[in-house]
């Protein structure tokens, strides 16, 4: 929603805040408001003001503007728009259960709404605490929002019971602080998730009771995965850091991002952010749920991943670095020698990466010591009578090698082959599960000028060492 807010105001050359709204001291720190403004800033999404830099709406943090709310307050209940309320929590739960056990919708019961200054005397006497309700005016017409995605949506304000705008601490609740921010920050426009429909309702009515314009509101639909149920962690739902660190680009999540909502016309899927920005239109915002396709995304990634690779290799070097650190492949300071090394390697694997954890799964055993072989891979083409001596063959074809590129490896492995009166291929796949211990990878002979020629024949020695261990000792003649 964060993003979809920027996009609209880039392409309506609006000015875009960024508000902190803490007044919930228990999910609320700095370490919070840190993560929000690092991650938005890693997505590339900017804001002209906030709490870092300031602006003239300020301040941009709601601990900071309590004085505010407490006028608001004030002006409301001299006016007898809000009051004060009494209630214990047991008196309201005794409501609640009672509701629930006659199968009707809970609603406050107005217990306190027309209480005499005498009662609020005797119960401050009492020692209790006041919350303050905004009080709902009875008969009020319908509440209509024209919602500028939804189209208009209608709320019978009788179904509104009056609601609770500060708490008895003195701290006031979302949809009252939000009224008073978005009136006094002078905001015009406001685009959040469809879950926030049912307090726009309770949010015009404020704005009436303090004779002020009403924004103009767009309620997106809620995320779905693909299994067309609300996002879960198992489809996607985490995190913007944890995206960064699984390595996925700020340019994918950005362009990925925007058609999880906006569909244009065209059915394009690839865009610049300045071209999201020019062909951005909220009127082609989509009304149903959009599908968060974590697969998707990794295509995504993977295109943008290619373009980064012609760009800035080292860009893709460094992601592809802290994977293998996290997997302990590489360890301690990484030298240029070994960036090199990962560069190369990247260098013959970058149509496979679409993450840089993609490194793992398809190139795991160029940073490995010992092969790890895939049983399969065995079974299918080191298991045969004649594997070993082969793979001597083989070894002894390269050993007199002095350049170790990949035209040299090639004439090594296919004179080979012919010396033996086979083809290519009956040479060429037991040698990759020799080599890489798999049956798919990058090509064979650029991934032997990547490991070198002492790692390919140390891993012949270490493959004929495995196969004939398994391999049953030859008939004699008895």
């Amino acid at each position: 929603m964060a993003f979809f807010n920027w996009l609209f105001a880039r392409h309506y050359g609006g000015a875009y805040v960024l508000r902190i709204e803490d007044t919930d001291r228990s999910r609320s720190t700095e370490a919070f408001e840190s993560a929000i403004i690092e991650d938005l800033r890693w997505l590339g999404v900017d804001w002209d003001e906030g709490p870092d830099r300031g602006g003239s709406v300020g301040p941009y943090r709601q601990t900071e503007r309590a004085g505010l709310y407490r006028e608001a307050v004030d002006d409301l209940l001299a006016r007898g728009l809000a009051y004060r309320c009494y209630c214990t929590r047991e008196e309201l739960e005794a409501d609640r259960q009672k509701a629930e056990a006659e199968h009707r919708p809970y609603r406050y019961s107005g217990r306190c709404r027309d209480l005499s200054p005498a009662e609020r005397q005797q119960r401050e006497a009492e020692g209790r605490v006041s919350t303050v309700r905004f009080r709902v005016p009875h008969g009020h017409p319908i509440v209509v929002v024209d919602d500028l995605v939804l189209g208009r949506v209608e709320f019978d304000p009788a179904d509104i019971d009056d609601f609770i705008i500060q708490r008895s601490d003195g701290t006031p609740l979302y949809n009252f602080a939000n009224v008073v921010d978005d009136h006094g920050m002078q905001i015009t426009h406001i685009v959040r998730g469809s879950e926030h429909l049912s307090n726009t309702p309770r949010q015009f009515l404020l704005y009436e009771a303090f004779g002020w314009p009403q924004p103009q509101v767009a309620h997106l639909p809620v995320l779905l995965g693909v299994d067309r149920k609300k996002l879960s962690k198992r489809h996607g739902d985490t995190a913007l850091r944890d995206y960064a660190a699984e390595g996925y680009l700020p340019e994918a999540l950005v362009n990925f991002f925007a058609l999880m909502g906006w569909y244009p016309e065209d059915g394009r899927e690839l865009f610049s952010v300045p071209e999201l920005i020019e062909r951005f239109r909220i009127e082609e915002l989509g009304k149903s749920g959009a599908v968060f396709d974590i697969q998707k995304l990794n295509w995504m990634n993977g295109v943008y991943m290619q373009a980064a690779l012609r760009q800035n290799p080292e860009r893709v070097v460094d992601l592809v670095v802290a994977a293998l650190q996290r997997e302990h492949l590489l360890d301690g300071q990484v030298t240029g020698e070994q960036r090199a090394y990962v560069g190369r390697v990247v260098g013959i694997m970058e149509e496979r990466l679409r993450l840089p954890k993609d490194i793992l799964t398809y190139g795991d055993f160029f940073f490995r010591r010992e092969v790890v072989f895939d049983p399969r891979a065995v079974e299918k083409y080191l298991t045969k009578p004649g594997t070993v001596a082969l793979l001597r063959h083989l070894r002894d074809a390269l050993l007199p090698l002095g350049a170790f590129d990949r035209a040299a490896v090639e004439g090594a492995v296919r004179g080979a082959a012919a010396r033996l009166g086979i083809e290519g291929k009956e040479v060429i796949h037991p040698m990759r599960v020799a080599l890489t211990g798999k049956t798919v990878g990058p090509g064979l002979f650029e991934l032997m000028e990547v490991l070198g020629k002492d790692r390919v024949l140390d891993r012949l020695d270490h493959a004929i060492a495995f196969v004939g261990a398994a391999e049953p000792p030859a008939a004699t003649p008895g």
